[in-house]
């Protein structure tokens, strides 16, 4: 069950490189080109590649009955100039692996080659290399295409490193981890004048800069209360930028975010009703559409409970502390078929955050996310 030197030094650099060479979401397809060359000489039994887009599952068949295992990296970067100053930066400019998938995928990679050289003992294991986690579209492309049903899982697991929590520590708990989330583009539309006369117009300001305190008002409870619901606006832009013309249209954009999915509905008609009425009250057309929608993800406590031994087992620490988490991760649709959990596996209380220009994921978490994983895989499979 253990990595040698070698497979460690090989896969730093694997991740390195993959590092250097960031796709953003839905643009995975080099990046998925990658997982299948270097999975090649571990021999799965098969291949599906293409999935919810560029998705690439690796399957390790036992031969013999038995549950099937899912485990899942993501496979994207972010839209972010890298600052890091690391020797393997991204050599792509505005992109960059700022959130550490490319440490998760080598991670994966780590199972593989464990499983190719003993096959586990019944059932079998799915190691899942998802696409576009960060807009959310990833997992629910990956459960909806039509090849998906022939490697439904029983379990699923994933992690995600976590800077800010001691290195190598874990923090795990049933229920939810990560919030639901969605973002709320709001466009108005009214008429443009000249500047000079602006009367002979409509123009959105007023009901932007009532919008603008209103939407986040609506929020609810404390982080603590599974009532909890949250709006922030992130965006705001009115007519052209210059001095001559009274705007006729606006957006706002505001992130929707709740910790249970059923509070998110009642949260999207709030917001709805109060665009609604502060529109017709400016004379206003409003519409508004949805775009990164993450439902919740929520730990089943029989899955926690695997990890939880895994974690005892390998002499890795860990508590409850720090979730959950406001932010959110689509990893929640596995969920939906299958006994699910993620843990976070913390990356070091000084490590720069994630999806900050200066991050880079540890390669010393490689082992120890990959040994957690292959504990739980045996400990189910054998």
């Amino acid at each position: 069950m253990t990595l040698t030197n070698r497979d460690l030094v090989e896969l730093t650099a694997w991740r390195r490189k993959l590092h250097q060479h960031p796709e953003i979401s839905n643009e995975e397809e080099e990046t998925a080109s990658e997982v299948v060359d270097f999975l090649a000489d571990t021999g799965p039994d098969a291949v599906l590649t293409g999935l919810g887009g560029h998705g690439v599952a690796a399957i390790y068949e036992s031969g013999k009955a038995g549950p099937t295992v899912l485990v899942r990296s993501e496979l994207d970067a972010l839209p972010i100039h890298e600052l890091s100053g690391a020797p393997h930066s991204s050599l792509v400019p505005g992109k960059s692996h700022m959130c550490g998938h490319d440490g998760h995928t080598a991670i994966l990679a780590a199972l593989g080659r464990q499983l190719g050289r003993e096959r586990p003992a019944r059932g079998r294991v799915v190691l899942m290399f998802q696409p576009a986690e960060e807009t959310g579209n990833g997992a629910a492309g990956v459960v909806a295409d039509p090849r998906f049903g022939a490697i439904a899982p029983d379990f699923a697991f994933s992690l995600h490193n976590l800077p800010g929590v001691p290195f190598g520590e874990v923090r795990l708990k049933t229920g939810v981890v990560n919030c639901a989330s969605r973002g709320m583009r709001i466009v108005l539309e009214g008429k443009t004048a000249h500047s000079s006369m602006p009367e002979t117009g409509i123009s959105p300001m007023m009901a932007i800069s009532q919008l603008m305190p209103a939407l986040p008002a609506l929020g609810r409870g404390t982080f603590a209360d599974d009532e909890f619901s949250m709006l922030t606006v992130t965006h705001a832009e009115m007519g052209e930028a210059v001095f001559g013309i009274a705007p006729g249209r606006a957006e706002v954009w505001a992130t929707l975010r709740t910790r249970r999915d059923d509070r998110m509905a009642s949260l999207c008609a709030a917001a709805e009703a109060l665009v609604t009425k502060i529109a017709a009250e400016h004379r206003l057309a409003a519409r508004w559409d949805y775009h990164e929608i993450f439902v919740a993800s929520v730990n089943a406590s029989e899955a926690v409970e695997h990890l939880r031994r895994a974690l005892d087992e390998e002499g890795v620490l860990h508590d409850e502390e720090n979730l959950p988490m406001r932010a959110s991760e689509d990893f929640g649709v596995f969920g939906h078929a299958a006994s699910s959990a993620m843990f976070f596996l913390g990356a070091g209380e000084r490590h720069p955050a994630l999806h900050n220009p200066d991050y880079d994921f540890p390669d010393d978490l490689i082992p120890i996310g990959s040994k957690v994983f292959m504990r739980t895989v045996r400990n189910l499979l054998g």
